[in-house]
């Protein structure tokens, strides 16, 4: 009786062993064919697709697996972090956090790249589309993933103001120059946006959005320095460029 029990186990336990190897087998035939990309701005689909999966190894559902839960993800410029998400042995989605990004400053010939509370996200060589080139501030040395260190607190705030402002009505500038008085300047394309005060700049922003599609294709200096909200008619004037 004993005898047969130790048999029963035994062959249990190598159907047991067998089905494992076997599973094993499978899963490391079976590879990753559909890879759905979210959350992306700043890189296409087949972009992320070419850095996380880069070869057909990489794309193996085991190898994928293990590495997503136990090394350290890889690292992307402008990229927080991202998650791989399987929704079937053959379908994973990588949802991607970019870093939120508002502008940058040149330093030492490389670009700077700065969030929304100030903080140096990312240094790169190459400007990237759609974030404003801040010019006309005084800093020291700057370290990556520290505060921007401007001389004037009040100005830098200013700065996060008016690009958070930009944001809210969807509007992208290639570069913003202040003065040593705090006062800013724009510039889309060919045309120079002078915004003297930060005073109405909601006003004065909103109004920038309107006039603009009427700018397209012109050059020019478009002065909205003299914008009052308390006054009903359109205070601001265009000089065109010849």
């Amino acid at each position: 009786m004993q005898n047969t029990q130790k048999r029963e186990k035994r062959t249990g336990l190598m159907v047991a062993i067998i089905a494992g190897l076997i599973l094993v087998i499978v899963l490391l035939s079976v590879n990753i064919s559909t890879i759905t990309v979210t959350g992306n701005q700043r890189y296409s689909d087949e972009q992320m697709r070419s850095i996380l999966f880069p070869d057909r190894a990489s794309r193996n559902v085991v190898y994928c697996y293990l590495k997503n839960r136990f090394q350290e993800h890889e690292t992307i410029p402008f990229v927080e972090d991202y998650k791989i998400a399987f929704q079937d042995p053959f379908s994973v989605e990588v949802i991607v956090y970019e870093k939120s990004v508002v502008g940058y400053v040149s330093y030492m010939s490389s670009f700077m790249y700065f969030d929304k509370d100030g903080i140096i996200v990312e240094s790169a060589n190459n400007k990237l589309e759609g974030i404003p080139w801040i010019t006309g501030l005084e800093f020291g040395h700057i370290v990556l993933y520290q505060k921007l260190p401007v001389e004037s607190r009040e100005i830098f705030e200013e700065i996060l103001n008016l690009t958070q402002i930009l944001s809210i009505y969807n509007l992208q500038v290639d570069k913003i120059q202040y003065n040593r008085f705090g006062e800013a300047t724009l510039y889309v394309a060919d045309i120079e946006v002078i915004l003297g005060s930060n005073e109405d700049l909601n006003g004065k922003i909103a109004t920038l959005g309107d006039i603009l599609p009427e700018l397209k294709g012109r050059k020019g200096t478009l002065y909205l320095d003299t914008y009052d909200e308390t006054n009903s008619s359109a205070m601001y004037s265009f000089k065109p460029k010849m």
